[in-house]
C-alpha cells in the first residue's frame, strides 16, 4: 500500500497555471456534466483552457463503468441508468455525496495511469486523514476503505470493511475527466439496486454513518487542501 500511494506525487508542472477549483450548487443533471467535462478536457488538450477540479451533487442515478455486468444491476427501475465511459462496473451517484470531476493534463504532469490513480487515493486518504477518519486501500479492490470494528467480523474472520470512496477515471489525449465520490451523508439505501463496484462482501459507509455530520462546504475545504498537497495549487 505504501509503494502505491508514495508513487503518487503530481506536483504541477513548473509555470503551468494552477487548476481551476470549482463547486456547483444545487443538483448537476449528469448528461450536462458529461457534456461540460469533455468540452473542457478538449480544450485543456488545445491549451484553450487551465486544468480544472469540478465539484458537484447528482440527483440519484446510476452509472456503468466498462467493466460493468449487466447481473450487478440489481434493480434497474430504481432510477436512471448512465452508460459511461470511465473505467469501473456500477455506482451511484446522489444527494449527500461530493463527487470530484478532475480534469488534469497528465502530459505536463506524469503520463503514469497507475500512479493517477494512487494519487486519487492519496488525495482522499489525506482528506479523511483530516477529520481522523482512516482511509485505506486494497490490492485487490478500487476505492478507499473503512475498517468496520463495530460490525461484526466476516465468514473468514477478518475484520468488516465498507468503502467510503469511489475512484472512475478516463483520459482523452492523456487529459484525464470523471474522478471520485466520497460519500459524506447519501441515502445509502439506494445503493441496494446495485453491487457497487461488483463487490458484494462489503458494504458501503458515509461520514454521517460512521458518525461524523459535517457539512459538504466543511469537507470541501479538507478536500481542497488534501488536493493541493498532493497536486499543487489551484485557484479558486
Amino acid at each position: 500500500m505504501l509503494d502505491r500511494l508514495n508513487s503518487s506525487t503530481f506536483f504541477a508542472a513548473a509555470g503551468s497555471p494552477p487548476a481551476e477549483w470549482t463547486v456547483s450548487s444545487g443538483l448537476t443533471p449528469y448528461e450536462e456534466a458529461v457534456s461540460t467535462m469533455e468540452a473542457r478536457v478538449a480544450a485543456i488538450h488545445a491549451g484553450d483552457a487551465p486544468e480544472q477540479v469540478w465539484l458537484v451533487e447528482h440527483p440519484p442515478l446510476y452509472t456503468a463503468g466498462t467493466s460493468a455486468k449487466p447481473t450487478d444491476l440489481v434493480d434497474p427501475g430504481a432510477f436512471p441508468v448512465f452508460e459511461t465511459g470511465r473505467g469501473g462496473e456500477y455506482t451511484y451517484h446522489g444527494p449527500g455525496q461530493r463527487v470530484a470531476y478532475v480534469m488534469l493534463d497528465l502530459k505536463r504532469r506524469r503520463q503514469d495511469v497507475r500512479a493517477f490513480v494512487g494519487a486519487l487515493e492519496s488525495w482522499l486518504i489525506r482528506a479523511l486523514d483530516r477529520i481522523n477518519v482512516r482511509g485505506e486501500i486494497r490490492d485487490d479492490r478500487v476505492g478507499v476503505w473503512v475498517v468496520r470494528p463495530d460490525k461484526p467480523l466476516l465468514p473468514n474472520g477478518a475484520p468488516a470493511e465498507d468503502k467510503i470512496a469511489a475512484i472512475g477515471i478516463r483520459l482523452r489525449r492523456w487529459v484525464s475527466f470523471h474522478g471520485i465520490a466520497i460519500n459524506i451523508e447519501p441515502d445509502l439505501s439506494h445503493f441496494g439496486g446495485i453491487v457497487p463496484c461488483g463487490v458484494r462482501e462489503h458494504g458501503v459507509t458515509s461520514l454521517v454513518d460512521l458518525g461524523l455530520p459535517i457539512t459538504m462546504p466543511e469537507f470541501d475545504l479538507h478536500l481542497k487542501a488534501a488536493f493541493e498537497e498532493v497536486f499543487g495549487q489551484v485557484a479558486g
